[in-house]
């Protein structure tokens, strides 16, 4: 695992981190847990100044990256020949999405991030000042009817949970129309995360995109919603500034989340055969994948999930299913 402080926005928010004191960043750090923790939507926005925006950089930054960075390397593994001329992320105010867009297609391309908090764009704007992106920060609310930019790749980044329920829709509809190419929409990865990605997933079906990930198909999702979620695990490395500001021990923690990715404007993505929705459990000679996959083939085929035992006869099979991430394609390729 990559230390964090070996990559440019690791670097960038240790610098950032070093110079605020710790008894401001601990109350600033508690009073946003208590505020994304809550269900109630916010009149205003939650990171109201500089401290807040800092120690949310602190906070989640760090794994909110990594979840992003984790569904845009999905993304681009179904469209191995498509990479993004211009990009417009949705609520990310620090920029996370702008990094993470970065790792997955590395290159110059015009970005606008769009956000409700003046100083989280302020301090995004701080943080990728060093890597010379070409970004246009923009502060506007969020809500139905608003008018987006173009561009070939938006981002819905960790914002549906922050809407009032009822313009979440309209935001999904706005980032479908405005995109050129793809969607790719975030959430926690709790229950009510996943409906939140659910309900995009539908609204981006019925615009006319087509699922490239995770899902295998564009069919219903076949999780019955209150039984179980559609969700995945991203590996975030510590720097000690990190652990300090969290409490934390151990180098590392796991982010959970929930996405969806579609696409339109383009030659169809690469489906995947099957997608491994929970983590592999590894048995005495054996490797356990609960697989998400198409149910047959052709229009108004439908969607399974199934459990698939792979033993240690079938040799470079039970290898490969060895060395299978929870979220990855199955068979591996």
């Amino acid at each position: 695992m990559t230390s964090p402080t070996t990559t440019p926005l690791g670097a960038a928010l240790d610098r950032l981190l070093d110079g605020l004191p710790p008894r401001q960043a601990a109350a600033a750090v508690e009073r946003l847990i208590a505020s994304y923790r809550g269900r109630t939507v916010a009149a205003t926005p939650i990171l109201r100044d500089r401290a807040d925006a800092v120690a949310y950089a602190a906070y989640r930054m760090p794994a909110t990256h990594q979840a992003i960075a984790a569904a845009l390397d999905q993304l681009a593994a179904r469209l191995p020949d498509w990479a993004p001329a211009s990009h417009l992320d949705l609520g990310g105010g620090t920029g996370a999405a702008v990094w993470a867009a970065a790792d997955a297609w590395p290159g110059d391309r015009e970005t606008v991030v769009v956000d409700w908090s003046e100083p989280a764009l302020a301090l995004g704007r701080e943080l990728a000042a060093a890597a010379a992106f070409r970004v246009e920060w923009r502060r506007e609310r969020l809500a139905p009817g608003v008018q987006l930019p173009a561009a070939d790749l938006v981002t819905v980044s960790y914002l549906l949970g922050e809407l009032p329920e009822t313009a979440r829709d309209g935001v999904v509809d706005a980032a479908a129309t405005a995109a050129g190419a793809a969607v790719l929409v975030v959430e926690p990865g709790t229950p009510d995360g996943y409906l939140r990605v659910r309900a995009a997933r539908d609204r981006l079906l019925a615009a006319g995109l087509r699922v490239a990930a995770p899902c295998p198909h564009d069919a219903a999702c076949p999780i019955e919603p209150g039984a179980d979620w559609c969700h995945f695990a991203a590996r975030v490395g510590r720097s000690a500034l990190h652990r300090r500001v969290k409490g934390g021990v151990l180098p590392y923690e796991d982010e959970k989340f929930s996405y969806v990715a579609a696409t339109c404007g383009l030659p169809p993505a690469t489906p995947a055969p099957s997608r491994v929705v929970r983590r592999p459990q590894l048995r005495k000679g054996q490797v356990l994948l609960d697989l998400c996959e198409p149910d047959g083939d052709g229009a108004g085929a439908g969607a399974v999930l199934r459990r698939e035992t792979v033993t240690r006869r079938q040799g470079a099979a039970y290898r490969t299913a060895r060395d299978t991430p929870w979220g990855g394609v199955w068979p591996a390729t």
